[in-house]
């Protein structure tokens, strides 16, 4: 029987692979009132206390809003529409997830980050009011990934299917409910777009909507490249484009999750990149679920007019 490789030495798949056996459906612990899982809620004060360089992008979202997409986005725009630069490690490795905590061997997110040389991409699904504080003492760069909240939805309930560490999402109607209060991981998501939007200037954050990048790729893809003081020509934009379209990522195997194992991303229950569509809710939700998620929207939304779009 040959030894097991050294964590160090070990791959992200590998080091997946073999803490296998001690993934579960972890359970969610609420830190202060937004349920996480408990990995994340056990090593809370480490990840509070995380200290960003100031030359570090976040990238946040709610999960499921396109985060994947951004991060290859900006990952190209780093290189200089690079593909082969931006295919030396799967996502989580080239942009580590801030706040995931795994059963050992698997690296955490702050594990991966402590081995990377500023300016690293880094990936948080953390609502804004628990983002560590020092990525605003040091004026990091912010950007923030919104996508309307039926299709975001949907696009959660699939990965809930999949993912088996995420918790059981049991049936369709009780999950439309559990998001509309709040339960599902990372909160709600109403509270999610809400804090981000209201801190947008003050923190210059650049807010963008996933219906927009995928309306007109190219002019959101420009606005990232202004905001992050990046200049790369109209044909790199244009490849950009094309390498981060839908049906390109979900055949890049550096971008579509197949680094990790179907024990714990199960891909025959739902693809992780599924359909990336503005308006797939139309195929899930009755007009009677329709009616009753937009009454309660209204109320949820009232205070803030954020301009999402259901279809494009």
């Amino acid at each position: 029987m040959s030894a097991m490789p050294k964590e160090e030495d070990m791959s992200y798949t590998e080091a997946i692979q073999e803490a296998s056996a001690s993934i579960t459906r972890f359970p969610l612990i609420p830190v202060k009132g937004v349920p996480l899982m408990n990995q994340i809620a056990n090593n809370w004060d480490s990840i509070w206390t995380f200290r960003p360089d100031p030359s570090d992008i976040l990238i946040a979202t709610y999960p499921k809003a396109g985060t994947t997409w951004t991060q290859e986005i900006i990952d190209l725009l780093l290189h200089n529409g690079d593909a082969e630069a931006c295919k030396r490690a799967p996502t989580p490795v080239r942009s580590p997830f801030l706040e995931i905590y795994s059963p050992p061997p698997i690296p955490s997110g702050l594990d991966l980050l402590k081995k990377m040389d500023p300016p690293r991409m880094i990936k948080t699904h953390l609502p804004i009011q628990l983002v560590p504080p020092a990525f605003w003492e040091n004026k990091c760069k912010t950007i923030y990934v919104a996508r309307n909240a039926k299709d975001n939805l949907v696009s959660y309930y699939y990965f809930d299917c999949m993912n088996q560490a995420q918790p059981e999402p049991g049936p369709w109607e009780g999950y439309v409910h559990k998001f509309m209060r709040g339960e599902l991981a990372w909160g709600s998501w109403y509270d999610h777009v809400k804090g981000y939007w209201v801190e947008k200037e003050k923190r210059n954050i650049l807010y963008v909507f996933y219906e927009d990048m995928k309306e007109n790729p190219r002019r959101e893809i420009e606005r990232i490249m202004r905001y992050l003081d990046l200049s790369v020509s109209d044909e790199v934009i244009s490849r950009i484009v094309e390498l981060t379209s839908f049906k390109n990522m979900k055949e890049n195997p550096m971008a579509n999750y197949s680094c990790i194992p179907a024990s714990v991303f199960d891909q025959s229950i739902s693809p992780f990149m599924r359909k990336g569509e503005v308006g797939d809710w139309k195929n899930h939700f009755t007009p009677e679920q329709s009616k009753m998620f937009e009454e309660d929207y209204e109320k949820q939304m009232k205070d803030l007019n954020i301009p999402f779009k259901t279809l494009i």
